[in-house]
């Protein structure tokens, strides 16, 4: 039976022709396995730590959606009841129409949050994250087919299988509570525009912008997995029987539905050679044929879809990309009216970041060469902006090299902040105090308290800082300060001071 190209595509064929990434992904976990009735096919160990910190790492992340989205739901509605209060100031009657039934709504969402998920839904998420579904499926293996596993792991990969589940549950409901809120800004923007309440939609959305930032910063975290998720998969991945499993229950077979017979001869009878197709569509499309070809093939249509499909991927990556760079997340997320914090929807610890200074001096009459070397720990306050603290030992090293000799020459305490001013090249401004005397031990040296501050040198600097990658997580750092009050020191300290640095 031949298929003619005048019938519209399917999606699934859509989906074949335009991402065959994923049809290759599918013939790796898909191929039926001529072993898999071995022995080997049963998994004997895995370890209890690792199973505990796996299901504890997915239920702490389970429980941080559930409540953001909450806590998303409850400043949406507080906002839309200030911006109710305003509008019936104005209109009344378009403040009651346009709100009408939103406080019940809110509600409903709040329930269907606090609601038990129906366990009966084997993959409740509608949106499909690699990293998840192999972990899903090999606990889901394990389960079924881990027949030697001690029964204490044996229940804990039951329990790690029912918490993805459920924050695949949890997923989806966040993402249907996004769409919700999205249309709901939509619609406040169109209504209400002309009423002179710029402010309060604005504060809206920020609220979409940031709970959708906050979304994309959880399921990267599920895409990235660490070694203990890693470790887990591997001790099933290369398993004959595995690899059968993941083609019949992953959640991307079920998205493609494979044939039984997939990747035997038989699965590609009655379908047509690439030449008939490419022969079907050089005429569809008004181009010669290539004569050259035995099959009356269309190398010329394949050229010319081909460079149409690279056309269209690019102008589709650039405008990701800038969608990207406004939002933070996918291309599909509401266009912000300000510009976002990155930093915002991050953690705490996320939000640090650790550095190293070295700065040297010459030899004074009342110190030898000193190595200055600090360490700093610095809070991101937004993407273009951060504040630290540090502390530096300062390294005697002698007075050239026929009297090279290590000592412990002082300490310092310092504060400093960073703000990004063009491209790599930030403003920096720090204020510092430095103890410059020699020390035999820790105790010996004076608290920078109000009756030892005559003991510690001040400085206030400001100056510029390049900074630039070393690899992919390691940054490096040169600053140039200039010390305004320098000259009031004794002894007298550098007016300018140049440090390298690292960042990690």
């Amino acid at each position: 039976m031949e298929i003619s190209v005048q019938q519209p595509l399917t999606l699934k064929k859509k989906i074949a022709l335009f991402f065959p990434g994923l049809c290759c992904l599918l013939l790796a976990y898909g191929q039926p396995s001529q072993d898999s009735t071995k022995p080997d096919n049963n998994v004997s160990f895995i370890g209890d730590k690792a199973l505990r910190q796996i299901d504890q790492k997915y239920q702490s992340l389970t429980n941080a959606i559930n409540e953001n989205t909450m806590h998303c739901l409850v400043q949406m509605q507080r906002k839309e009841e200030k911006l109710q209060r305003k509008l019936a100031g104005k209109d009344s009657t378009k403040a009651k129409e346009l709100f009408a039934g939103s406080e019940s709504t809110y509600q409903d969402l709040r329930n269907k949050l606090k609601a038990p998920l129906d366990k009966s839904i084997a993959n409740p998420l509608k949106e499909y994250i690699p990293g998840m579904d192999s972990l899903q499926t090999a606990m889901r293996f394990l389960e079924q087919n881990g027949t030697k596993l001690p029964l204490e792991q044996l229940q804990k990969v039951k329990q790690i299988s029912g918490q993805l589940q459920e924050l695949q549950g949890k997923l989806q409901q966040a993402n249907e509570i996004q769409s919700f809120i999205r249309q709901k800004e939509q619609e406040l923007k169109q209504q209400l525009t002309q009423f002179g309440l710029g402010k309060e939609l604005l504060g809206i959305n920020k609220q979409v912008v940031y709970y959708q930032q906050q979304l994309s910063e959880y399921k990267n975290l599920l895409n990235n997995r660490r070694k203990l998720e890693d470790k887990a998969i591997s001790l099933v991945r290369e398993l004959p029987a595995f690899k059968e499993f993941m083609q019949q229950n992953s959640m991307l077979a079920q998205l493609f539905g494979i044939p039984a017979n997939y990747g035997t001869p038989q699965a590609l009878e009655g379908l047509q050679t690439r030449a008939q197709v490419e022969g079907m569509i050089s005429q569809r499309l008004g181009l010669p044929l290539n004569t050259n070809s035995p099959m009356g093939g269309g190398a010329n249509a394949e050229a010319f879809m081909q460079q149409q499909v690279q056309q269209a991927e690019s102008q589709m990556n650039e405008l990701k990309n800038k969608l990207n760079r406004l939002t933070g997340g996918s291309s599909d997320m509401t266009m912000p009216d300000f510009r976002p914090n990155k930093q915002k929807t991050k953690s705490f610890l996320k939000r640090l970041e650790y550095g190293l200074t070295i700065q040297t001096s010459g030899v004074t009459n009342y110190l030898p060469t000193i190595a200055d070397i600090a360490v700093q720990l610095g809070y991101k306050l937004s993407d273009k902006a951060v504040m630290g603290i540090g502390a530096s030992y300062k390294l005697g090293l002698g007075k050239g090299w026929e009297k090279l000799a290590l000592s412990n020459e002082g300490v310092g305490l310092r504060s400093y902040m960073d703000i990004k001013a063009k491209g790599s090249i930030w403003l920096s401004a720090g204020f510092e105090y430095n103890y410059m005397r020699a020390f035999s031990s820790l105790r010996a040296l004076p608290s920078p308290a109000a009756q030892n501050i005559n003991l510690w040198q001040r400085s206030v600097l400001a100056g510029v800082t390049k900074k630039y990658k070393i690899g992919t997580k390691k940054e490096g750092r040169m600053q140039l300060l200039y010390d305004f009050i320098a000259a009031q020191q004794v002894p007298r300290a550098q007016i300018l001071k140049f440090r390298i640095g690292y960042g990690f």
